[in-house]
Protein backbone atom coordinates (compact mmCIF):
# COMPACT_ATOMS: atom_id res chain seq x y z
CA UNK A 1 0.00 0.00 0.00
CA UNK A 2 1.21 2.95 -0.86
CA UNK A 3 1.23 6.59 1.60
CA UNK A 4 1.56 10.24 0.84
CA UNK A 5 3.32 11.95 4.35
CA UNK A 6 4.64 15.40 4.53
CA UNK A 7 8.26 16.16 4.54
CA UNK A 8 10.05 19.34 5.15
CA UNK A 9 13.68 19.51 4.23
CA UNK A 10 16.49 22.09 5.03
CA UNK A 11 19.42 23.58 4.03
CA UNK A 12 22.36 23.74 6.49
CA UNK A 13 25.57 24.54 6.57
CA UNK A 14 26.63 20.86 6.13
CA UNK A 15 24.31 20.00 3.67
CA UNK A 16 20.21 19.15 3.75
CA UNK A 17 18.58 17.97 6.75
CA UNK A 18 14.66 16.03 6.33
CA UNK A 19 11.61 14.96 8.42
CA UNK A 20 8.06 14.06 8.26
CA UNK A 21 5.96 15.68 10.61
CA UNK A 22 3.44 13.17 11.04
CA UNK A 23 6.11 10.44 11.79
CA UNK A 24 8.19 11.53 14.96
CA UNK A 25 11.30 10.31 14.87
CA UNK A 26 11.90 10.03 11.05
CA UNK A 27 14.49 11.83 10.33
CA UNK A 28 17.66 12.02 7.98
CA UNK A 29 20.33 13.88 6.14
CA UNK A 30 22.09 14.47 3.21
CA UNK A 31 24.66 16.34 1.40
CA UNK A 32 22.66 16.97 -2.06
CA UNK A 33 18.89 17.53 -2.10
CA UNK A 34 18.78 14.42 -4.02
CA UNK A 35 20.24 12.60 -1.97
CA UNK A 36 18.39 14.01 1.31
CA UNK A 37 14.71 13.23 -0.65
CA UNK A 38 15.91 9.55 -1.39
CA UNK A 39 17.30 8.80 1.94
CA UNK A 40 13.75 10.53 3.35
CA UNK A 41 11.53 8.16 1.37
CA UNK A 42 13.79 5.29 2.68
CA UNK A 43 13.68 6.58 6.58
CA UNK A 44 9.78 6.84 6.11
CA UNK A 45 8.75 3.62 4.65
CA UNK A 46 10.56 1.94 7.43
CA UNK A 47 9.12 4.11 9.92
CA UNK A 48 5.36 2.98 8.48
CA UNK A 49 6.58 -0.57 8.48
CA UNK A 50 7.08 -0.50 12.61
CA UNK A 51 3.42 1.25 13.05
CA UNK A 52 0.32 -0.94 13.28
CA UNK A 53 -3.05 -0.88 11.42
CA UNK A 54 -4.80 1.46 13.57
CA UNK A 55 -1.69 3.83 13.44
CA UNK A 56 -1.44 3.38 9.74
CA UNK A 57 -5.00 4.19 9.21
CA UNK A 58 -4.58 7.96 11.98
CA UNK A 59 -1.68 8.93 10.07
CA UNK A 60 -3.48 8.39 6.43
CA UNK A 61 -6.52 10.62 7.79
CA UNK A 62 -3.97 13.36 9.47
CA UNK A 63 -3.83 16.72 6.78
CA UNK A 64 -0.72 18.96 7.26
CA UNK A 65 -0.81 21.96 4.99
CA UNK A 66 2.52 23.73 4.61
CA UNK A 67 2.39 27.39 3.23
CA UNK A 68 4.66 30.77 3.40
CA UNK A 69 3.55 33.94 5.06
CA UNK A 70 4.86 37.06 5.17
CA UNK A 71 5.87 38.34 8.35
CA UNK A 72 6.83 41.82 9.42
CA UNK A 73 9.83 42.41 11.86
CA UNK A 74 9.99 45.72 13.67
Amino acid sequence: MNYKVSVVIEKDESGYYAYCPELPGCQTQGDSFEETVANIREAAEVCLETLSADELREISRKEIVSTNIEVKVV
